[in-house]
């Protein structure tokens, strides 16, 4: 098999995808923020039977609230739990009220679940603002973890593929906004990203270092087309694993485990498309312009 350079091909890709994720969020539809990130009310009902979930959000319509999630769940999928958005504090025993009414016109036997949740707007603005020091906190640690096991572009090359992978991410998130909510799951997800692509890029420069040591008059293009070469075989089977596993999560799982499965699944693939296709040749294009330098001084 022959390895060749495409990353400007890939590059152009990754940025249409963020650009029109860019535009749809610049004219309205963005990321379809979840109640952990808005705030609002969220509540568990036990019908005590198997329920459609038309019947739940035609009491939600009827108090006139717009926006708002059911999933429906636990055995025999007799549990609801509707989660609304943009909901004052002072307004949640008056909301519980009304729709504990209006559901048990057709489920008489309906009772709350533990307890009623509510996420407030300040809450929701601190959670943001911890997750994007996570992401930032965690591509500098990468940073300085990777230029000193190995040297500075390397470091940098893997920060640029760690950055592409959150944006990617992101980017399907907004695409996507009618599919899936984004509530605190995603962190965890995106910092799973973090790692996993962290991951891929290191074992794909382990081999750059060792190859270029090996070939040290040889274009630094070469040994990267080389050295993902001789990591293909480990980066596909242990995607396929991994993936086996998280698609099959995303399927059978429940609405909040989707929730967190989904951004996996685009993450991984994201990972595995910059390590190996993007990440080597930023390396090769910064080592050249550093011998480069190095020759004229």
């Amino acid at each position: 098999m022959t390895i060749k350079n495409h990353s400007k091909v890939c590059l152009i890709i990754s940025a249409a995808i963020i650009c029109v994720a860019l535009v749809l969020t610049i004219f309205g539809h963005g990321v379809n923020l979840g109640i952990d990130f808005e705030g609002g009310l969220s509540m568990q009902y036990d019908l005590k039977q198997a329920i459609a979930k038309g019947d739940v959000e035609a009491v939600l319509d009827g108090m006139n609230i717009q926006s708002y999630t059911v999933t429906v769940q636990g055995s025999g999928d007799n549990e609801a739990n509707i989660r609304i958005k943009d909901v004052a504090q002072d307004d949640i025993q008056n909301i519980q009220a009304a729709f504990e009414t209006g559901i048990r016109e057709k489920y008489p036997d309906a009772e709350v679940v533990g307890d009623v949740n509510y996420v407030g707007p300040v809450a929701g603005a601190t959670l943001v603002k911890n997750a994007v020091l996570s992401v930032l906190i965690a591509a500098v640690l990468m940073l300085i973890y990777i230029a000193i096991r190995f040297d500075l572009n390397s470091g940098l090359s893997a920060v640029f593929g760690l950055i592409h992978d959150v944006l990617i991410m992101l980017s399907f998130m907004v695409i996507f906004r009618a599919v899936i909510q984004m509530n605190s799951s995603f962190i965890a997800a995106a910092l799973t990203i973090v790692g996993y692509s962290i991951n891929n890029t290191i074992v794909i420069f382990d081999r750059i270092r060792e190859n270029a040591k090996k070939l040290p008059t040889t274009a630094k293009e070469e040994v990267a087309n080389l050295s993902v070469k001789e990591s293909l075989g480990r980066t596909v089977l242990t995607t396929l694993t991994t993936l086996i596993t998280i698609v099959a999560l995303c399927i059978l799982g429940v609405p909040s485990i989707r929730e967190f499965a989904l951004p996996i699944i685009v993450g991984i693939l994201s990972g595995v498309y910059s390590a190996n296709l993007i990440n080597p040749y930023i390396w090769a294009a910064l080592e050249e312009k550093r011998q480069a330098r190095k020759a004229r001084a």
